[in-house]
């Protein structure tokens, strides 16, 4: 079966960061710190994450909390 990256049902903001956990079956608090440091190393964290949450699909058995 061929992996596919999304983002994550399990948001904290657009779902970058669990997304990128599920498909390297890594724990997402991990990516998380990881990307916090990242973005206070002066790197362009926050432009990146934000590019990857515009790229990114949202998984197939996705329901937005804002859905009826």
């Amino acid at each position: 079966m061929e992996k596919k990256l999304y983002r994550s049902n399990e948001r904290k903001l657009y779902g970058v960061c669990g997304g990128l956990a599920e498909y390297l079956g890594i724990d997402p608090t991990i990516v998380r710190v990881l990307w916090v440091l990242f973005i206070l190393s002066g790197e362009s964290g926050i432009l990146i994450y934000f590019i990857a949450a515009l790229l990114m699909d949202n998984r197939p058995d996705y329901v937005s909390r804002y859905d009826n």
